[in-house]
């Protein structure tokens, strides 16, 4: 497995060196190769990454070596033992990375201290979406309905999980129906196996759901609700309301009110060099006009469209760039430092754990959630997802 991935990221090397792109300035100085991480082979981030590395090879004569990976773990794991420089990660590999929840909180992960270099936010919808069929308007009338529950994606189930809270709910509410992958999920709700699932409005399956018998409605998560959105981040602090307008039966005329978080995450490890964070994040704004229209999804790395103020930190190259933009304000300092402190505090919980002896992993974990959540409070901070 490790060969075949190793002549992938050749193969798309290879492919990125185009005669058509030849060298024409690499005043940042860049490494002649990059390398990162992303989702698998034809997803919308690994799509995303081809483009981007074809502007950098454009622009700057460097290659973008991509090693696709098909889970948060198999992404991340490279990143951690150094492998690649950066990884176009999810919520699962960055977020739940950064909080040792879920495949992190196994005792050969734990929190980790991943950093952002940029965030992508697109017009994409992640949610949950529904048959077009059942007549359901808002996330209320899920109550009772057939939810699609993917073995082994806790970051899928979760997050249906906090759409479910926005109106009250939890899985007592529905009735769960279990599948072996997104996909089968998805095919689950087209067949009338299930009525909804966890998806992003751009993915293909969304398109397929769309054209089925059944058709495709986004439920509305109304952003004037207060109380629905302070339950649903209560739980899931990553979702912010989108309008939006990119993906399956949307358009800028008929867009969907409904829940997003950042997608793909540009992450890497707070030991990561500064010089070569600041120059990757300035090379992918310079390069934005080269990419933005060359996948789907791609217009959501500009600048105007960055949270600085999100739920993981940024790393301090990438923060060096925004300073000179003019763009950093001390209100993202602060919450900048805070997580930098709740990584911290999160780092001395995993190493109590790990000095005292544990019969079984289940033992270990156990002990782990509970002491996370102790130290967090001690702390003054929100454990979120402790009653996951």
């Amino acid at each position: 497995m490790k060969l075949q991935l190793k002549l992938l990221g050749v193969a798309v090397s290879a492919a990125l060196c185009s005669p058509m792109a030849l060298a024409q300035d690499n005043s940042l100085d860049l490494p002649a190769t990059l390398a990162w991480s992303a989702y698998d082979v034809g997803s919308g981030g690994y799509n995303q990454a081809v483009a981007i590395g074809n502007a950098f090879k454009q622009k700057y004569g460097i290659n973008l070596r991509i090693l696709p990976g098909k889970n948060d773990v198999s992404r991340t794991l490279p990143l951690r033992e150094g492998k690649v420089t950066f990884s176009a990660n999810g919520v699962g590999g960055s977020y739940m990375a950064q909080e040792g929840i879920y495949d992190f909180g196994q005792s050969q992960w734990g929190p980790q201290p991943v950093r952002a270099l940029l965030l992508n936010n697109s017009d994409q919808a992640l949610t949950t979406v529904v048959a077009g069929d059942l007549g359901i308007k808002t996330p209320a009338d899920l109550k009772g309905k057939r939810i699609a529950w993917v073995i082994g994606s806790p970051a899928l189930n979760q997050n249906i999980t906090a759409n479910l809270a926005f109106a009250g709910l939890t899985w007592d509410d529905v009735q769960k129906v279990e599948f072996g992958g997104f996909g089968a999920a998805m095919d689950g709700v087209i067949n009338g196996q299930a009525d909804a699932a966890f998806s992003s409005s751009i993915s293909g399956k969304a398109y397929a759901l769309a054209k089925s018998p059944r058709g495709i409605a986004y439920p509305v998560f109304d952003p004037n609700d207060k109380e629905g959105w302070a339950r649903m981040t209560a739980l899931a602090p990553f979702y912010f309301p989108v309008s939006a307008t990119d993906g399956a039966d949307l358009s800028a005329d008929t867009p969907a009110q409904s829940t997003a978080y950042p997608y793909p995450i540009l992450m890497t490890y707070d030991t990561q060099n500064t010089e070569l964070v600041k120059k990757v994040t300035q090379a992918m704004i310079d390069t934005f006009d080269l990419y933005k229209d060359s996948a789907p999804g791609n217009t959501g790395w500009a600048m105007d469209r960055q949270k600085f103020s999100w739920a993981m930190p940024y790393h301090d190259g990438a923060i060096e760039v925004f300073k000179e933009m003019g763009l950093w304000s001390d209100e993202d300092q602060a919450n900048n430092d805070q997580l930098v402190k709740r990584q911290e505090v999160l780092a001395k919980a995993w190493q109590d754990v790990k000095s005292r002896k544990h019969d079984s992993e289940e033992a270990f974990e156990k002990d782990w959630m509970k002491t996370r959540g102790e130290a967090l409070k001690a702390a003054g901070m929100d454990p979120v997802m402790m009653s996951w």
